[in-house]
């Protein structure tokens, strides 16, 4: 009797030792809440954690709103741990998710460019997500930023941190220059007008960057002036066509030959600071760093459409979420959970009024802050306003390398080292060769 007893507590010991330390990647087990000392049962409910890298490529406080948005969702989801990973540049997070990725450990989610579409479905890295939602969700988006989101009628990623780019003026300084503070500039020819008149002494009429994105600011100018510079299944570029030389010619001009920007290259980073400082009374950026110009701008500003060559033009940029192949199901499940909650419309209204991204959601605008905050705030509509005239931002096969080749040939443009059509040739060539395979 008294073997049998031993063994059946020796079977019970073991029995309770797997339960203790059950759980796969990701999860851990952890109490219920059911049940209290003494005669009471002990349940458990295994705790799902799901990870989810992101970029910032704007100023403001970014990581401190994204830990909050998770603490949010934790807090009406207790089974599931959100764990935020801040993974640097949008560079340095797609470099990172692909280590973890060929290391057979992909995060649950990322947030990384919406550009790197075709890179993703080349590593068979990420889910399709048309029909893991329902149609009225994807209706509820702005159309111009689903089409770097899809794949012909298959959709890919989430929009979520989404942008046009915006010209930001100090009504200030058109003041001090005898400018219409409430009239920007519309078109190139008052740009360079107006950039000649607000230049003077240390201060610049205009900046537009030239680091990391300038691509971006490139491919705007070539949507003024006629079309994009690729196509929309990622498999060709159109750097020599004439609107795209058209354009890299004024990006040139404007520091080389209208004199109303510096010379050579100026800094992502650096461009918002100038504006902030009053060095520069006009700057190119993204309508992410909208919300940081209000908040330390010391002075009157403006938000306007880019100005218009042959027509208004900017292309949509900014980061989509993934959700990522080779994830056990209760991840998936509670990733899901998290996109949604990310997205519903009073979130998005609000990761709108905290950082100035685009509400990506039609709904969101139509939500009682952000209809407040529009209209105590105009500039807050005008990104959102100029998707009108968007189109996709420049996504191919070898995204990376494509674009790594046209930034390096514009900044030799910008130097002077090459003329715009030297740079623009030799850009299509290297991206014809590296595209060629999926011809």
């Amino acid at each position: 009797m008294r073997k049998k007893i031993a063994i059946w507590a020796l079977v019970l010991a073991v029995t309770l030792a797997l339960t203790a330390c059950a759980g796969g990647r990701g999860g851990s087990s952890g109490s219920d809440g059911a049940g209290s000392g003494g005669g009471g049962s002990q349940g458990s409910q295994k705790k799902v954690e799901i990870e989810f890298y992101y970029p910032v490529a704007v100023g403001g406080p970014i990581q401190k709103i994204i830990d909050q948005m998770a603490s949010d969702f934790m807090a009406e989801n207790e089974n599931i741990v959100v764990k935020p990973i801040y993974a640097g540049s949008y560079q340095d997070t797609m470099t990172k998710v692909t280590t973890a990725v060929q290391g057979g450990n992909p995060p649950d989610l990322a947030v990384l460019l919406s550009t790197e579409l075709y890179t993703l479905l080349e590593m068979d890295a990420v889910e399709e997500l048309t029909n893991l939602f329902p149609q009225d969700y994807w209706n509820d988006f702005y159309e111009g930023f689903m089409g770097n989101t899809k794949s012909g009628d298959q959709i890919w990623s989430v929009p979520f941190q989404r942008s046009t780019i915006v010209l930001y003026y100090n009504k200030d300084k058109f003041r001090e220059a005898g400018l219409d503070p409430e009239k920007p500039p519309a078109t190139w020819q008052e740009l360079v007008e107006y950039g000649k008149k607000l230049t003077k002494g240390d201060q610049w009429g205009l900046e537009i960057p030239s680091t990391g994105y300038q691509y971006w600011m490139l491919q705007a100018m070539a949507l003024q002036s006629g079309g994009n510079i690729m196509s929309g299944d990622g498999k060709k570029v159109f750097f020599t066509e004439p609107h795209v030389e058209e354009a890299l010619q004024f990006y040139v001009d404007l520091g080389m030959t209208h004199q109303i920007m510096p010379k050579g290259i100026l800094e992502w980073a650096t461009v918002p600071s100038d504006f902030i400082s009053g060095k520069t009374a006009m700057m190119y950026h993204t309508t992410g760093n909208l919300t940081r110009v209000k908040n330390e701008a010391q002075f009157d500003f403006g938000v306007a459409f880019l100005p218009a060559n042959k027509q208004y033009g900017s292309p949509t940029g900014g980061g989509n979420i993934y959700l990522f192949k080779g994830i056990p199901e209760e991840n998936r499940q509670a990733a899901l959970k998290f996109i949604e909650f990310l997205t519903q419309p009073e979130r998005a209204a609000q990761w709108s009024i905290d950082t100035g991204y685009v509400g990506t959601r039609k709904s969101a605008y139509e939500t009682e802050r952000l209809k407040k905050y529009v209209e105590e705030f105009p500039q807050a509509a005008v990104a959102r306003d100029q998707l009108q005239y968007a189109d996709s931002e420049l996504s191919t096969y070898q995204n990376g390398l494509v674009t790594k080749i046209l930034n390096d040939n514009i900044q030799a443009a910008l130097h002077g080292n090459v003329t715009p059509k030297e740079a623009l040739q030799k850009s299509q060539s290297e991206a014809d060769r590296i595209l060629a395979p999926y011809q």
